[in-house]
């Protein structure tokens, strides 16, 4: 029971407030999907990241396919099961995984032949086999197999890699999905706007559930970003959800908001935790700088998470630099509220027909810090 409805639009921008149903429940858009990978968002319980205010996550097919192995999930009962997470779940096709992970890979027109990044065993990942493993872990969304050219490339070898991902697409529509989840196309093409036109209106003509815009933010520089986001928007039908992905910086989120954009996922809150970088209302924070080795504070005053409420960047430091788990646990803890705090306020400013005074906040404070000549 897949559906989308649009409950107000922006006056200003393209920004659109939403719903999107599945048999896991009701997503509210703009929504954040925090990354899961190996069907788990790192150092968070399922449960945290439901309190946060999550209503769907990010699953990778590739890892879940090669470890412990989509056949075995199913058997346990699908991934929500596994997990004990009971709302929505999206897998990404594990295409792009195939690509990057494996030493030994080579595209070839009917899939991805590559070795696992585990154990060296070879795999061929077919717009079938991709959808099997999709289905087999129970998955509300399930992502097409494309391909995701590097950063460089020809426009040769981009227009080819576009024809690909079409026929893809069009394979993996017509393998056999359990009725009532949703089949996502992904719009390629590089920097390239001819591609990017010909990837969306190809991929139309397929009649998916929602679309995606896939490769970029993988070398070009944030400027070219927003501009060829900007550019493929327009093509992806209105009444049809519309993810962005890969990119997640506050900034940027707030940017594809106002284009029109109703999906998002991203590393960067749990990776950049671990690491040791913080978002706040201030900008970022780098916790494990010397000078909050004695600083009682919290990390953000205007913050209520549990970890603003409770500790002080000086313990917060000493964990990081003690190497302690639970500074990964209470780091994390904090950056993943600050963007379920960030995507509430985006659609309660949508509710009220604020959201132009909400962008132009973030553009004050930094907005678009980069250019191509940079």
């Amino acid at each position: 029971m897949f559906k989308f409805e649009i409950l107000k639009e922006c006056t200003k921008t393209e920004a659109r407030l939403g719903r999107i149903h599945t048999a896991h429940g009701t997503i509210e858009t703009p929504a954040f999907m925090p990354v899961a990978t190996q069907g788990s968002v790192k150092a968070m319980t399922p449960k945290e990241i439901e309190t946060l205010g999550f209503e769907i996550v990010v699953v990778n097919a590739y890892h879940m396919y090669l470890r412990p192995g989509h056949r075995k999930v199913e058997e346990l009962g699908g991934l929500h099961k596994l997990m004990a997470w009971n709302r929505s779940i999206l897998t990404d096709s594990g295409g792009f995984q195939a690509l990057s992970l494996s030493k030994v890979r080579k595209i070839k027109e009917d899939g991805i032949l590559f070795h696992s990044h585990l154990d060296g065993s070879e795999h061929f990942l077919t717009p079938e086999k991709c959808m099997e493993i999709q289905d087999s872990l129970g998955t509300d969304i399930m992502m097409c197999l494309d391909e995701c050219p590097p950063f460089p490339s020809s426009y040769g070898y981009m227009e080819k890699s576009v024809d690909l991902t079409t026929r893809w697409a069009n394979l993996c529509k017509q393998a056999k999905i359990e009725p009532g989840k949703a089949l996502f196309g992904i719009v390629q093409g590089g920097v390239f706007r001819e591609l990017r036109e010909k990837s969306a209106l190809e991929l139309l003509k397929i009649d998916l559930d929602g679309y995606a815009i896939g490769g970029l933010g993988i070398g070009e520089c944030k400027e070219e970003t927003y501009q060829i986001a900007a550019f493929t928007v327009p093509y992806l039908p209105q009444e049809k959800p519309r993810y962005l992905m890969g990119l997640g910086m506050p900034e940027d989120i707030v940017e594809a908001v106002s284009m029109g954009v109703d999906l998002f996922d991203c590393v960067l809150p749990t990776r950049n935790a671990r690491n040791g970088t913080l978002f706040t209302s201030h900008g970022k924070m780098v916790i494990k700088n010397a000078h909050y080795g004695e600083d009682e504070s919290p990390v953000d005053k205007a913050c209520e998470c549990y970890t603003c409420r409770t500790f002080s960047r000086a313990y917060l430091r000493h964990l990081y630099q003690a190497g302690e788990i639970l500074a990964s646990r209470l780091l994390t803890l904090h950056n993943l509220h600050y963007y379920g705090w960030l995507m509430k306020q985006i659609r309660e400013a949508l509710g009220r027909g604020e959201f132009s005074d909400l962008k132009a906040k973030f553009q004050t404070v930094g907005g678009l810090k980069e250019s191509c000549e940079d």
